[in-house]
């Protein structure tokens, strides 16, 4: 189901390519979105309008903002520690 909102995105010109490079990062979190929009079959996902799709790729890239935020903090939390010791 999410691998077909990429190919949508991606046949839009939606996808930034950093975006396209991680493919799978992008239909995992695209599959908790829809999830959450109970966007449960590709059928839907066909008939979604160009606007609900972008609406949709802004929440996918609003989670991997907050993740890679998540994941930067703990890198420098690590080598905070690393240097202490």
């Amino acid at each position: 189901m999410s691998e077909f909102a990429y190919i949508r995105f991606l046949s839009l010109s939606l996808l930034t390519e950093e975006e396209k490079q991680n493919k799978n990062e992008i239909i995992e979190t695209t599959e908790q979105v829809l999830d959450a929009e109970g966007i449960e079959c590709d059928s839907k996902i066909s008939k979604i309008s160009e606007d609900k799709l972008l609406e949709i790729l802004e929440q996918v890239r609003s989670i991997r903002k907050k993740k890679k935020k998540t994941q930067d903090q703990s890198d420098i939390a690590a080598v905070t520690v690393d240097e202490a010791n």
